[in-house]
């Protein structure tokens, strides 16, 4: 009894603490909810000797009920100087700061339903990258010769590590941004949307001015500072002409030439399967930086140092993934899962990757053949830890296990093939971006309308594979003439539920297998002749569990 206190101490250590500051960042506070973002007017001026940074961002919103209080999002150490509303006059407001929050009081004339803008001034010392983008912020970097090369990368960090915002995925701006980034004359500024404008100063400073038309996503609001070259393409697509362009370091121009080959290609097949490229407003654009690459919507961030595969690797052990650029596919397949539709919570970051990680496949099948798709998806699987759910914890800005890439995507691959209906498949994954173009989502939202295209419930998949560590299992027993079989499920949840089309010498049957269950098929000479069980595990994330016996024993 004595131990008792000590072991409950110990238990309630492995449950994960959240502080007042995850709430804040991660909920829609009141202090968000009354107001909806329009648009981002983004003004900065970093210091890249001091490696510091100064600037202003406009918000302009629409009132949705009248608040007292604006949260405003800024990371220390970096310091908010002033806030204004700017109305009929520009008016002063004061805010108090509570670590990375500042809370800003609102005038109290404010209407519902009408436009109201806040002006934010701020500086100093933003948190330098320390192994971008994993562990990201702003990364001070020279090139090869000497040049300075900067870049942003702040997924899962947050936008608000270089720039005052409100900082969370549930709010887009529906009117886009703007984003002007004042440099040494030397160089340049890449960032998303388009170029509208170029201002030369008279202290040897320039300001390159991106306007984005598009809702984006905060932390795909790039930085990209270096000595560019820029290359130009097109594509003819879905939605007609699209703008190729390429900023690239211009002594990488002749690998940059032969590497992007592979961008027309890509989009032909990503178009086919998930419908128009989201953003032919605000173009296709990848810019070269310092780390190995971010799916910054319109402006893809790339690494990879010209080569194919993951650094030249294939994460799938299998080959196939040295046929293609992992990042240019990879990062462009953000553009339909995570920029075009993104989940209104972090915890629900399997949208972004798990079906980013599925196009991977669908890229390798487009070039190399089904069965070379399906073979790059199974070796995937060994990168899955099953260490904890993939479903993080709502509200706390708490995204779950790593294996929302490989994990996310094999449950993908299996509903796939549970379907047996490739084109069903296809008007699956193009129904999701049209319905849910340029919104935002949660997995309930996604789960249903994978039911609607399978044709059935598959709440006991996603429930299996997001939120459980346990690999299902798929029992048979096979008489010794193999025309008797016994199957079932184990070790899944109650209402797992994933027919299994299998082919045999005779056609194609579909195993409906039930969770702890035995059920019974009995097969003609010619279903028996080529049936092939364990190749299940080669197109569905199960482990195989069977037995050929002379006699099977009723248990």
């Amino acid at each position: 009894m004595l131990l008792l206190p000590i072991g409950m101490m110990a238990q309630k250590s492995n449950k994960p603490l959240f502080t007042k500051a995850d709430t804040l960042r991660g909920s829609i506070t009141p202090e968000r909810a009354w107001w909806d973002l329009l648009h981002y007017d983004i003004q900065v001026q970093p210091n890249l000797v001091e490696k510091t940074i100064q600037g202003s961002v406009t918000i302009r919103f629409k009132i949705l009920a009248p608040g007292k209080q604006m949260q405003i999002d800024l990371q220390q150490p970096l310091v908010i100087d002033s806030v204004f509303y700017i109305g009929k006059t520009k008016q002063a407001l004061t805010f108090t700061r509570n670590g990375h929050v500042a809370m800003v009081a609102m005038p109290i004339n404010l209407k519902k339903l009408t436009e109201g803008s806040v002006l934010v001034y701020y500086h100093g010392v933003p948190q330098p990258a320390k192994r971008a983008p994993w562990d990201g912020g702003i990364s001070w970097e020279k090139d090869d010769l000497g040049n300075p090369f900067v870049a942003t990368s702040c997924q899962g960090l947050g936008a608000s590590v270089w720039w005052p915002c409100k900082d969370h995925q549930y709010d887009e701006p529906d009117q886009g941004v703007t984003i002007a980034v004042r440099v040494p004359d030397t160089l340049m500024n890449v960032s998303n949307g388009r170029l509208i404008d170029s201002i030369q100063h008279n202290d040897r400073t320039k300001t390159w001015v991106w306007s984005v038309k598009s809702p984006i996503n905060n932390y795909s609001v790039s930085m990209n500072i270096g000595k560019y070259r820029h290359l130009k393409d097109s594509y003819m697509g879905e939605a007609g002409l699209l703008s190729l362009d390429y900023y690239v370091l211009a002594q990488h121009q002749a690998l940059a030439e032969k590497q992007f080959t592979q961008v027309k290609p890509m989009l032909a097949c990503f178009e086919h399967w998930f419908g128009k490229y989201p953003f032919y407003k605000d173009g296709f654009k990848i810019v070269e930086v310092p780390y190995l690459g971010m799916e910054h919507q319109s402006n893809v961030a790339y690494g990879n140092k010209f080569q194919n595969g993951y650094l030249g690797r294939d994460l799938s052990g299998t080959g196939w993934g040295l046929k293609w650029d992992f990042i240019i596919v990879h990062e462009s397949g953000h553009e339909w899962f995570g920029n075009n539709i993104t989940s209104n919570d972090i915890a629900d970051m399997w949208i972004h990757e798990g079906f980013t990680n599925f196009s991977e496949t669908l890229f390798t099948q487009w070039l190399s053949g089904k069965e070379a798709g399906n073979a790059y998806n199974k070796g995937a699987r060994k990168n899955i830890r099953n260490d904890k759910p993939i479903l993080g914890i709502y509200n706390v800005h708490k995204e779950g296990s790593g294996d929302m890439y490989p994990k996310a995507s094999a449950m993908i691959q299996s509903i796939r093939m549970s379907m047996n209906n490739d084109e069903q498949f296809r008007k699956l994954l193009r129904y999701l971006n049209q319905t849910f173009y340029h919104q935002i989502v949660t997995t309930p939202m996604i789960e249903k309308v994978f039911s609607q295209f399978a044709g059935f419930s598959v709440n006991g998949i996603f429930k299996q594979y997001l939120t459980t560590t346990q690999v299902p299992s798929f029992d048979y027993q096979l008489s010794a003439d193999g025309k008797k079989l016994r199957y079932r499920y184990s070790n899944a949840v109650a209402n797992f539920y994933m027919p299994l089309p299998i082919q045999t010498g005779n056609g194609t049957i579909v195993l409906k297998p039930a969770v702890n269950q035995w059920q019974t098929i009995y097969l003609n000479s010619m279903q028996a002749a080529n049936l092939q069980l364990e190749t299940l595990s080669d197109y569905f994330y199960l482990t195989i569990n069977g037995r050929k016996e002379g006699q099977i024993k009723m248990n």
